[in-house]
């Protein structure tokens, strides 16, 4: 089996920049730096905030001190970095609109799992879809993992409760909750997750859990705007970005990073189960940097 790197992930992202650039160099113009970095989906704000304090010619450590510098939380010394709750059962619910991936997101974060030798189970909780409640059954079959679900219309938190409940009788150490991308308003939407992460909490006896968000990486930056969204419901704890490897948008992960505030727990990098990396800051950067300046 041929495990995929972020390197690989991001190949459009950095063969863009390349043909924009042509032939690699020590020293890049700050105005050609800007299009690269705007075309990589970086944020325009943003991409001035980086050049800002840089010379006219840029070099590559100059470049890579600057981008790091967006990876900090408040302190200079704090990294905006995902760490999980050190706490059994593991519960992550995961939330995101429909068609960012999200149903296989749940399949591949099961699959690690289970892979790491854990015993999982899933919550079909987004009863809002049929269609939803068959994808995690189906996968549920293919990975060997137990499968929480109702009819279309049942109560998804009474899914999250008895997912959990299920969970702690049966000794699962991860327990993963779909929930619903849309409803037919804003408003109902957020309630009903607010609503399920109450009933997460009581299930858990206040035990913290994890409230993972999935972007679609092909809406680039665009994604900021409906991550926002589902920040003002909830407290997300990290993300994880979906299709990457089919944009040339990887530079809107620094504008994410940005933006939120927010970690990058995993990437997407393909359909199968196994396609899921944990997100690396160092590779991120360097792979980047590798793709603009020569050695």
């Amino acid at each position: 089996m041929i495990f995929k790197t972020l390197r690989d992930t991001l190949k459009k992202t950095t063969d863009a920049i390349s043909q924009t650039l042509g032939i690699k160099q020590t020293l890049i113009p700050k105005d050609t730096l800007e299009e690269i970095l705007i075309q990589s989906d970086i944020d325009y704000d943003l991409v001035e905030e980086i050049l800002q304090s840089l010379p006219n010619e840029v070099d590559r450590e100059s470049l890579e001190v600057a981008l790091y510098r967006f990876f900090r939380a408040e302190s200079y010394y704090e990294k905006i970095t995902y760490t999980p709750p050190q706490t059994s059962p593991l519960v992550r619910l995961i939330i995101g609109v429909n068609g960012a991936g999200k149903t296989t997101t749940i399949a591949k974060l099961a699959y690690k799992a289970k892979s790491e030798g854990k015993k999982v189970l899933l919550g079909a909780g987004d009863t809002f879809r049929a269609a939803a409640i068959e994808q995690v059954k189906l996968w549920g079959e293919k990975l060997g993992i137990e499968v929480i679900s109702s009819q279309m219309g049942h109560d998804p938190s009474a899914i999250a409760f008895d997912s959990i409940k299920a969970g702690l009788a049966r000794g699962a150490e991860e327990i993963i909750i779909d929930t619903a991308g849309r409803l037919h308003n804003q408003t109902n939407l957020k309630n009903e997750l607010v609503k399920i992460a109450k009933v997460c909490q009581k299930a858990l006896d206040d035990k913290p859990f994890e409230k993972f968000l999935v972007l679609d990486g092909t809406q680039g930056s665009s994604a900021i705007t409906q991550a926002k969204i589902f920040s003002q419901m909830l407290d997300i704890d990290a993300i994880i970005i979906t299709k990457l490897d089919s944009t040339s948008k990887g530079g809107a992960i620094l504008s994410m990073i940005y933006e939120l505030k927010l970690p990058i727990a995993y990437i997407g990098v393909g359909e199968k189960e196994g396609d899921l990396i944990a997100f690396n800051q160092d590779e991120y950067i360097q792979t980047l940097l590798d793709g603009i300046y020569n050695g």
